[in-house]
């Protein structure tokens, strides 16, 4: 989410703003599941409430009485509009379980409307803190040990809270100082009951005639649950942080918190104290003579060695996770939302790489099918077509002035209403490029992603296939990379086709020349037969109108008889000629 408030995890506080007491900005309202103990049937009929009534909004949506003077498409988009933001606004009411859940569906703008999308990335959560009796008591739960005996100092009064948990600054015995995130009492419970409520939805939606076919709901709520039930345990989210850490450990520019085992659980984790002047705040960096310039490069050369060297990135790298260091290195926080590509995923998507560079459909929806982001199907003749059509326009513009948002919305757009089915990193990686250019462009107005990408791209086409990719070495490695891609795919279709074969789901056309020229005779034979036989139906009515005195009605039926006549010469004629070709 591009906001400037730290997320549910992302609690850490940006230097500079020491001074500014934590509990400003707090709402006053009291949200329904803010409490320790949870009423399963009440949460029942909460949830299912907003089922139904999104339900009959996406019923009425079309239809004309429920528009006053009339539908038209400005009202439909007015109504697209205040449906979105209502349902943003439920969302939030809700509590931690829909929030989370409508930021993960802000990636999925092949499931969504652009206007869905648009206002579920703004899903902020930043609700009103739990008290400091709680914070003790689920302390001492989980560490054995009081506040005081843990802490030399604790700051009672949080430095950020949100739906899933609260900081509050504190300093060891030892010295150091720290950040303690703390998560909210009740919260594992109310994810029982919820996700136990929406694995009901999410079986609906299954079933539904119409938004349930071609779309795996039971899957993306399992994928769902997965991401929450890891962002909600610290212990993962350390060891992520550790990762992190360890991989950039050769990166001077790159700073992230330590994490102190020995006072963290499952609910608690304690971090280093790593204050920075967030990155979105362009006035302190000025003023602290930091190139923000350099700095929007060194974001995107960040997040690309996240992701083409390590395979594991930062999932959500919107600005309150980036702080700057007063050396002018980058601050990352909040890991609990992490993604991993392997391998093998890594060379499909540069197989989906050179399928666009070179504008060929065919070797884009084999990549993307590979990838698991388009559902195989009978007839890939439409998807093949918006494909083909989104890389004619997609490929008039130089690659390195396109902006990674353009290319994303011309991808969701395609993808929104057809057969593709975009996996969650893929998503992320979507989300996490446009986020990063739009904090980017925020530093550096003339910052381009894709330019500050294209040294990675460049390095990664000319890995492994000799130094001058354009000589001969690098033609002869390009061709042997082909030719052994070719023979290792070779048996996997060859066994597809045999499991086809034996569905009965295999197709077989054969056009045959001869067949077609024999064909195509036998049809101007029966076309002649069908000539003749009016020729002699109107030669033989004709005769009986003139044995009668009809002479008049005789003239009137010999002129479709001459026209039959016409045609059936000039059909001998046409066949003649084509025996003699033969």
């Amino acid at each position: 989410m591009q906001s400037d408030i730290p997320s549910a995890a992302s609690e850490q506080p940006p230097a500079y703003s020491a001074s500014v007491k934590p509990s400003q900005g707090y709402g006053s309202k009291s949200y329904r599941w803010s409490r320790d103990r949870y009423s399963k049937q009440r949460r029942f009929l909460d949830i299912w409430t907003f089922v139904l009534k999104l339900l009959y909004a996406q019923w009425s949506y079309n239809k004309s009485w429920s528009y006053r003077g009339g539908i038209s498409e400005e009202k439909k988009s007015a109504r697209r509009r205040a449906l979105a933001i209502w349902i943003r606004e439920t969302l939030l009411d809700l509590g931690p379980t829909f929030i989370k859940v409508g930021q993960l569906f802000s990636t999925r703008a092949d499931l969504f409307p652009a206007e869905y999308v648009e206002e579920l990335s703004k899903l902020q959560d930043r609700v009103p803190a739990f008290s400091y009796e709680q914070v003790e008591a689920l302390i001492y739960a989980d560490l054995g040990k009081t506040v005081p005996e843990l802490y030399k100092s604790f700051d009672p009064i949080p430095l950020a809270a949100a739906s899933l948990g609260q900081v509050h600054r504190a300093q060891l015995h030892s010295g150091e100082e720290v950040v303690v995130k703390v998560q909210r009492p009740g919260l594992r419970k109310l994810f029982e009951i919820d996700l136990d409520i929406l694995k009901g939805i999410a079986r609906y939606f299954q079933r539904h005639p119409d938004w349930g076919r071609g779309r795996d709901w039971l899957g993306i709520y399992e994928e769902c649950c997965r991401i929450l039930w890891e962002e909600i345990e610290y212990l993962n989210e350390g060891r992520n942080a550790d990762t992190f850490r360890r991989n950039f450990r050769n990166e001077s520019w790159v700073h992230v918190p330590r994490v102190y085992w020995r006072y963290s659980s499952h609910r608690v984790l304690t971090l280093e104290y790593m204050p920075g002047i967030k990155i979105s705040h362009y006035e302190a960096l000025e003023a602290a003579g930091l190139d923000r310039k350099m700095l929007a490069n060194l974001g995107a050369r960040a997040y690309l060695h996240q992701l083409l060297n390590d395979g594991f990135f930062h999932a959500d790298p919107h600005p309150g996770n980036i702080a700057v260091s007063p050396d002018g290195g980058l601050i990352f926080y909040d890991f609990g939302m992490m993604g991993r590509i392997q391998a093998i995923t890594r060379e499909r998507l540069m197989r989906t790489f050179f399928g666009i560079s070179s504008r060929d459909a065919d070797a884009v929806v084999e990549s993307l099918v590979e990838l698991g982001a388009l559902a195989p199907a009978d007839d890939m003749g439409p998807v093949r077509r918006s494909i083909q059509y989104m890389l004619d326009n997609f490929m008039d513009k130089p690659f390195e002035v396109q902006s990674v948002s353009d290319i994303s919305d011309d991808l969701y757009e395609i993808a929104y209403d057809q057969p593709f089915r975009f996996p969650a990193t893929f998503t992320f990686v979507m989300r996490a490029f446009s986020t990063l250019e739009g904090v980017g462009k925020g530093l550096d107005p003339e910052f381009n992603f894709m330019e500050a990408a294209k040294p990675f791209a460049m390095q990664l086409m000319t890995d492994g296939r000799g130094s001058d990719p354009n000589g001969l070495l690098g033609e002869l490695s390009r061709q042997a990379v082909e030719m052994s891609n070719s023979a290792l795919g070779l048996p996997r279709r060859i066994e597809d086709t045999i499991e086809r074969l034996e569905r009965g789901d295999l197709r077989v056309r054969v056009r045959a020349q001869e067949t077609d020229r024999l064909l195509r005779r036998v049809s101007n034979v029966n076309l002649g037969t069908s000539y003749a036989l009016l020729l002699g139906a109107f030669t033989l009515s004709a005769t009986i109108l003139v044995v009668n005195g009809l002479n008049w009605l005789a003239v009137l039926v010999c002129i479709p008889g001459a026209i039959a006549g016409f045609s059936f010469i000039r059909l001998l004629r046409r066949m003649d000629r084509f025996d003699r070709m033969l």
